[in-house]
């Protein structure tokens, strides 16, 4: 059976994305700062229950030691950050979002390297967003080029960067990152046009990859997205 964790996954599109894989057969774990709320979605889902903060040390080391053997690793905790005009953009606000959706991934992955490395087939899956792509941000004919998320735009444009890279350097592995599209979640207080079931397709599918699938690239729903 194949191993999984979502961190991030009580709620929302990891939330979702554990519902589909645990249907699809894998064994899952719910990853999530939370304890109270990560065991109430694990008990609804039939998955199990991790503490995981991705910004503290203690706690990712923690969750390595309890969940052991793994064979996939979706990184898909993360928060939206501050919106500031280019006036306002400042660096100390900008850092709790880098930390829970950039460093919190580093974090993360380097503790459970180890345990995935010894997968027969092991898959690392980073949840980022398509406005991280310097392409869309600079195309006139897509919607995001008409957003200017200062902070949240850098901070995924480095977890881009970092797929790219760590697939270079784990190629045994498949490591690519997924972005959900405009979903209905907390995350955008519900305004997204897609559904978490919609949301959560790219992302159950590119953690279910074999050896021959993809690895360091960038895709949605619809397909590859360009950087």
């Amino acid at each position: 059976m194949t191993t999984t964790l979502i961190t991030g996954a009580n709620k929302g599109i990891g939330f979702e994305t554990a519902k589909q894989l645990l249907a699809a057969g894998h064994d899952v774990w719910i990853g999530a700062r939370d304890v109270t709320r990560g065991e109430a979605a694990a008990r609804e889902l039939g998955g199990r229950s991790v503490q995981l903060d991705v910004t503290d040390d203690a706690s990712v080391a923690a969750a390595a030691e309890t969940v052991g053997a793994l064979d996939v690793l979706i990184n898909n905790a993360g928060v939206p950050g501050p919106l500031p005009t280019a006036f306002e953009l400042d660096p100390e606000p900008m850092r709790p979002m880098f930390e829970v959706n950039l460093f919190g991934l580093v974090r993360v992955t380097k503790a459970f390297l180890p345990r995935l490395e010894k997968s027969a087939r092991p898959v690392i899956v980073n949840v980022t967003s398509g406005l991280g792509s310097l392409h869309l941000a600079t195309d006139p004919e897509s919607i995001a080029s008409s957003f200017t998320p200062f902070a949240y735009g850098a901070a995924k444009a480095g977890v881009n960067m970092l797929t790219v890279q760590y697939a270079k350097a784990l190629p045994a592995f498949r490591i690519n990152c997924v972005d959900p599209g405009f979903t209905a979640t907390d995350f955008n207080r519900h305004q997204g046009t897609q559904t978490v079931a919609e949301g959560a397709e790219a992302v159950v599918r590119l953690a279910q990859v074999g050896p021959e699938g993809p690895t360091g690239g960038f895709f949605d729903r619809a397909g590859v997205v360009p950087w």
